[in-house]
């Protein structure tokens, strides 16, 4: 019985040691696993491969499967073709440019897949103006705005419109760019909350190029900057796409930080000039 009492002390201290590290093990979340949707016309795609899944991983905990498809403007990525193809993932990234994509029932699956799920979407530059000809809006609410041209490239300002809002914490109050391809916006549906704009000389009016959205169930962070590498390689975009990113995720501070679990490697230049390992990597069917 004093062996028993000696060493029953030690016994509960491990006892509750243990149930607390498997409490922290179960507050600290997995690594997010996220789908980089990309290609089509008009853009160095390889090198934004890398720009995106580096530099977002530097800022937010997640790994990568990425869809890099052809050059053409009528591809229909095959990813889509699967029923479950969003299920895997935490979160998808679309850096695509089809515009000449038609199929209607098509494009409406790519949105439903969001808005029933919930994963949300981060939406690039030339996403906006992919499926522009197909016969429905369903790609443009989920997108948040509705975009079919752009303007002649110029120098723009990148306006902060919600300086308070945690997305935006860090980013320049105005942020000069010496060339953009700055995004006509026709349309900027209900849900949609613009964060930053830009005045467009060749319309003589500002045109929203930073918000967020919500459709259905799924959570969108929008930008139509990212034309050039030159701008998408860049603290300043990488750190709002990563909190834009972290927002959706319901993983955003209220002060821009990532909430406990969700921060990245570390901030660190990305080489261009260095093969990209992720551009040939391709996602799994759903559930392997």
């Amino acid at each position: 019985m004093s062996r028993f009492r000696t060493y029953s002390p030690v016994w509960a201290l491990l006892a509750v040691l243990a149930i607390c590290t498997s409490a922290v093990a179960e507050d600290v979340p997995k690594k997010l696993k996220g789908l980089l949707i990309t290609g089509g016309c008009c853009h160095d795609y390889p090198n934004q491969v890398k720009i995106i899944t580096e530099g977002l991983s530097q800022r937010v905990n997640i790994d990568w499967d990425v869809a890099l498809t052809g050059s053409g403007k009528d591809i229909k990525v095959p990813v889509y073709e699967n029923h479950d193809w969003i299920k895997p993932y935490d979160v998808v990234v679309h850096n695509e440019c089809y515009g000449d994509v038609k199929d209607v029932e098509f494009v409406e699956g790519i949105v439903k897949a969001h808005t029933e799920t919930g994963v949300p979407a981060i939406v690039v530059h030339c996403s906006m103006h992919s499926y522009r000809n197909a016969d429905t809006d369903e790609w443009r609410k989920l997108l948040g705005v509705t975009s079919r041209s752009h303007e002649s490239h110029h120098p723009i300002d990148v306006v902060t419109l919600a300086s308070d809002d945690p997305i935006m914490t860090g980013f320049p109050k105005v942020w000069k760019r010496p060339v953009a391809e700055l995004y006509k916006i026709e349309k900027q549906w209900p849900k949609m909350k613009p964060l930053a704009q830009a005045y467009g000389k060749d319309t003589d009016k500002d045109h929203a190029v930073i918000w967020t959205n919500q459709y259905g169930k799924a959570k969108v962070f929008g930008t139509t900057l990212g034309h050039h590498n030159e701008t998408m390689n860049t603290d300043e975009w990488l750190g709002v796409v990563s909190r834009g990113m972290l927002w959706t995720l319901d993983a955003l501070n209220e002060d821009g930080t990532a909430k406990a679990g969700y921060a990245g490697t570390g901030v660190a230049e990305i080489d261009l000039s260095k093969p990209n390992p992720d551009a040939g990597k391709s996602p799994k069917p759903a559930g392997k």
